[in-house]
């Protein structure tokens, strides 16, 4: 008799709807109107209405179905009922059909951390650059990264219009298990021979620029967001994200990296070690973020000794 699908599998299945409500919250925050900014540490750290009620969404709709997980998420929100229209208790067939890798079968709820994201670039959001916004919901075990979900609300935004063709549907969701693999977008590579750099729009600093400068690009895209960056690789807008400082938390990376890790990409601090996320872990990379989907030893061996000294893991 087969057994139903895993712990790891349904959360995944569950976590996938969740994330489409929360790009459907992120979405109606800007459509009425009042995007409730406030400043948390400084003028570029900011939380808007749609962050705290995507975070409550995702952390009830998950906690509901799966008691026993630790979630870990951005905002620091006071305990609060949660309205219902907040909670997601779907979960997306598809992937309940797929198999689960054979070294996860035996997990259980207690031994699986998620780290979330509500809104990765903020900033951006608040600015009207919608498509550098992205919901981020990682999944952990044993300190490693091995399963992700980044729903974009706003893909094909400048797209989704009455003249617009039946392929501009506003909003997607990529997914990703390690050994199963990445779901939901078309694979591309930066066009060979060419090193264009990803890196921070608004929290640039020296050590980024002459960490980026070090790879000798031929090009440099200053976007918003995580999600957004890792994106920009696996549709090969860009060759590498580069970022040399301790601003990218836990939380920003998690469900990023699975994505990339999935299509034989690799994500790392600026030292090469490899980020981990277990519950007590400290939940800011302090070491910075160097991603790369190909030739990943061309990028590490181009960060100038002064930078790694700089950032210590």
């Amino acid at each position: 008799m087969a057994s139903g699908p895993t712990v790891l599998m349904r959360l995944v299945a569950s976590a996938y709807s969740i994330a489409q409500k929360a790009g459907m919250i992120v979405r109606r925050v800007i459509s009425e109107g009042d995007l409730g900014i406030v400043e948390k540490t400084c003028a570029t750290d900011l939380q808007t209405k749609a962050d705290r009620l995507v975070q409550m969404s995702i952390c009830s709709s998950l906690v509901r179905k799966f008691p026993k997980l630790t979630i870990i998420g951005e905002e620091d929100l006071p305990p609060e009922d949660v309205d219902q229209e907040l909670i997601e208790d779907g979960q997306w067939e598809e992937i309940l059909k797929k198999p689960c890798p054979a070294q996860y079968r035996a997990i259980k709820e207690e031994d699986l951390v998620v780290w979330v994201d509500p809104l990765d670039g903020t900033k951006e959001y608040t600015e009207g650059l919608l498509d550098n916004v992205t919901v981020l919901i990682g999944i952990a075990y044993e300190g490693k990264a091995i399963a992700g979900i980044i729903n974009q609300p706003y893909y094909n935004y400048q797209l989704s219009s009455p003249q617009a063709g039946p392929e501009a549907v506003l909003g997607r969701t990529i997914w990703a298990v390690l050994g199963l693999g990445a779901f939901g977008f078309q694979l591309k590579e930066a066009p060979a021979g060419k090193h264009i750099i990803t890196t921070t729009r608004s929290h640039g600093s020296q050590l980024v620029t002459d960490c980026v400068q070090a790879m000798e690009p031929d090009a440099v895209l200053r976007v918003g967001g995580a999600g957004n960056k890792i994106i920009q690789l696996i549709e090969g807008k860009a060759s590498a994200y580069v970022f040399a400082s301790p601003g990218c938390k836990k939380w920003d990376t998690c469900a990023p990296e699975v994505i990339l890790h999935a299509v034989g990409g690799k994500l790392t601090d600026i030292h090469g070690n490899a980020l981990q996320y277990n519950k007590d872990v400290k939940h800011m990379n302090s070491a910075g973020v160097l991603a790369v989907l190909r030739n990943y030893d061309y990028y590490a061996s181009r960060v100038p000794e002064s930078v790694k000294k700089a950032l210590v893991p």
